[in-house]
């Protein structure tokens, strides 16, 4: 006998047929209460999300001012504020098309948990990017034509664009999810390698670390998007998610040629094209297709940089640094501690804890703490043209 389904999910089943009947869009009534916890992976991501939460006043950009007077060229200057420009104002699409469908087209909690904190960083991200326009950039009409780079730069209008238009599409939710995660995976990694390339150089350290910061987190959330693609059921075929990831490499390489109109040391629009590819065929192998391009990644230190964060925890708050208390409720299996699967009622009476041998052997592992002088007091200045943390 099959199993019995809540009367909405059956009307629903009912309604578009077996075959069309997806579980992660059902209807569901339990969704105002976040336990207990349906798909364990969903949740995992949501601690990991909540584990490397981050705000902008851990980010000193004071260092950077001589580097962008001084140190950076003309071309490099164009370079960057163009890719700043798409940056400060691609968060905000993200935002809208999580607040207008992606919370409404999915009604787990644990899916809508990750969504909410996904929704909290995007605003940090947009506010960062705001905070590093208005601090390179002094000419007011140059600020303003780049805060409005959707509208006054074609090569970031036909991005925003093209977003827009998924946000605005009544296509699936399997076209729309895959489209979101060509946006914050192959939009932004053009972008996230022209910043890691100042990185591999010495310059620009707070806009370098926030990029660590950021990249990070686009990283999960693409890494989220393509979870999700996992768990439908019907999902698109091999040439529908080769045709929207093409596109999507096109409209790239498009906004890479315009922010680089010349070729710099050490990085040039065909090697940046050929990033991209790279960077499309993973991305079509962790939505589960075969590799479009086949090249390989032309910018070896990528991989080293990008990829994972090795500064000392105690010198530089590093880009993969999480807070450690929050994975605690995770074992290594991604399962949870103190919540239970549906169904599971046996789990509901025990508490899986560490014993006091784990607990020791543990805190013995831990490296000693470094001796700690009193911090200065934190002034947080503000006027009409910018915030910072002295």
């Amino acid at each position: 006998m099959p199993a019995m389904m809540p009367p909405s999910a059956a009307a629903r089943v009912a309604a578009v047929g077996e075959e069309e009947y997806e579980p992660l869009l059902a209807e569901n009534p339990d969704r105002f209460c976040m336990f207990p916890i349906t798909y364990p992976s969903i949740w995992e991501f949501y601690k990991k999300a909540v584990a490397s939460f981050w705000t902008a006043e851990e980010v000193d950009l004071s260092p950077d001012v001589p580097h962008w007077q001084h140190r950076l060229s003309h071309d490099e200057r164009h370079f960057i504020s163009h890719v700043l420009a798409f940056f400060a104002a691609s968060d905000g699409i993200v935002l809208e098309n999580l607040a207008a469908r992606f919370m409404r087209d999915v009604q787990l909690p644990e899916a809508r948990a990750f969504y909410g904190f996904q929704i909290a960083i995007e605003n940090i991200h947009s506010e960062m990017y705001s905070l590093l326009l208005d601090t390179y950039i002094k000419d007011p009409d140059e600020k303003t034509r780049l805060f409005r780079a959707i509208d006054t730069v074609p090569s970031v209008a036909r991005k925003a664009d093209w977003a827009l238009r998924w946000i605005e599409s009544s296509g699936s939710f399997a076209e729309r999810i895959v489209a979101f995660a060509c946006v914050e995976g192959i939009f932004f990694s053009g972008s996230f390698c022209s910043i890691f390339w100042l990185k591999k150089r010495g310059l620009m350290p707070g806009l370098t670390f926030s990029n660590e910061l950021i990249s990070r987190d686009e990283g999960l959330h693409c890494d989220f998007a393509c979870l999700l693609y996992s768990l439908l059921r019907n999902k698109l075929s091999e040439d529908r998610v080769r045709a929207i990831v093409a596109d999507a490499v096109d409209i790239e390489r498009e906004f890479v040629c315009d922010a680089l109109p010349v070729a710099l040391v050490g990085m040039n629009g065909d090697l940046m094209s050929q990033y991209i590819e790279f960077v499309a065929d993973r991305l079509l192998e962790s939505l589960g297709h075969g590799k479009m391009f086949g090249v390989v990644n032309p910018f070896d230190w990528m991989e080293l940089i990008s990829l994972q964060g090795k500064t000392n925890f105690f010198e530089k708050r590093v880009g993969d640094y999480q807070k450690a208390s929050v994975m605690s409720s995770l074992n290594g299996n991604g399962d949870i501690h103190h919540v239970e699967r549906r169904g599971d009622s046996e789990s509901r009476s025990r508490r899986q804890r560490p014993s006091r041998a784990a607990f020791a052997a543990h805190s013995a592992a831990l490296p000693p703490l470094p001796t700690v002088t009193q911090p200065k007091p934190l002034n947080i200045i503000v006027s009409s043209k910018s915030t910072q943390t002295r």
